[in-house]
């Protein structure tokens, strides 16, 4: 994991005063892009080619916990299960304790719970990453700013740079080609109104992950050359709805920018395509009830699963349409 010169030295610094870990713990929200980031610049250093704007989903997301290892040797768990060390999952834990470790020998257990379904497009990795970072942290006694810890964290997981915090976050997409300026920022827009709808449609894993989707429509999608550029001004556009608290004009936003993002992967050769035949059904269930006068829109990340944006007069509307879905207020959570 590669990490700017900058941030490299501020934790060194910040290291060299560290206390032998303790027991920590931490949580973080997952996040749900209204913008979304598909591409990369840098794949060592998970540098988006566009900047992207996201939601939290308040208890939706991940409980990390470290805990100085008595018997000398690093264990992870996952949702109270065991793994083997050279699981990606904990092997990628493990390699990302050692930024923090950085040499020492200090054998950790961690622990991570997801309150949400792992590896369905629900952002758990962003989630674990953004909280395992701030366990760490806390873990070795550091004084590191919440700049340095979401460089740190997308080192994880792309997305965990956003995760860090409650309600909207903009992550820059940075130019700096050590990364030093590709990090997240929670803005200052408080919507108590604002809900998600998670319309479940498939919650196992998915057949592809996030990154080798990515990578896969970079390399091969005709339709991927526009996207970057494409994105960014959206990122912008959404922002300013976000800002404005304008409902209709974010939600056409992100559902037109969730909908490019896919088109690109139908595109790519051979196709990709994370819908399935009973997410275009929920995305027509939405279109037919929104010419009928329901206020919500769409957006789908690398996944089946369909979420809904509106607010909370809407809320019956949405369950009556879609009964099945699982509604969340973000800002019933504070940082």
């Amino acid at each position: 994991m590669s990490i700017d010169c900058a941030a490299r030295n501020r934790i060194a610094a910040a290291m060299q005063t560290a206390t032998a870990p303790r027991r920590a713990s931490a949580y973080a929200p997952s996040n749900i892009a209204l913008s979304k980031y598909w591409g990369k610049r840098d794949q060592a250093r998970n540098l988006p080619l566009n900047s992207s704007l996201s939601i939290s989903l308040a208890e939706w997301g991940s409980h990390t916990e470290i805990v100085p290892a008595e018997d000398g040797a690093d264990r992870v768990w996952l949702n109270g299960a065991a793994l083997d060390a050279e699981t990606p999952f904990a092997a990628k834990a493990l390699r990302f304790a050692d930024l923090f470790r950085a040499g020492r020998d200090a054998p950790l257990h961690i622990r991570t719970r997801n309150t949400i379904p792992t590896a369905a497009g629900l952002a758990s990795s962003a989630s674990g990453f953004a909280a395992l970072t701030r366990a760490l942290v806390s873990a070795f006694g550091l004084e590191l700013s919440e700049r340095d810890m979401s460089l740190i964290a997308r080192l994880g997981s792309g997305s965990a740079a956003r995760s860090l915090w409650h309600g909207f976050v903009r992550w820059d997409r940075g130019t700096a080609p050590d990364g030093g300026d590709s990090l997240a920022a929670p803005l200052d827009v408080h919507w108590p109104a604002f809900r998600i709808a998670i319309v479940a449609v498939d919650t196992g894993p998915k057949s592809m992950t996030s990154r080798d989707g990515m990578n896969h429509t970079v390399a091969t999608s005709p339709l991927f050359a526009t996207w970057p550029q494409t994105a960014e001004a959206d990122c912008a556009a959404i922002e300013t709805a976000v800002r404005a608290q304008d409902l209709p004009k974010l939600g056409a936003l992100a559902e037109a920018n969730a909908l490019a993002m896919h088109a690109t992967m139908l595109a790519a050769r051979p196709a990709l395509s994370y819908l399935k035949p009973e997410s275009w059904a929920v995305l027509e269930r939405l279109w037919r009830a929104r010419a009928e006068g329901l206020q919500a829109f769409a957006t789908m990340d690398a996944g089946a699963n369909v979420k809904l944006i509106f607010e909370q007069t809407d809320s019956a509307d949405v369950l009556a349409a879609f009964p099945q879905a699982e509604i969340i207020a973000p800002f019933s959570v504070q940082n």
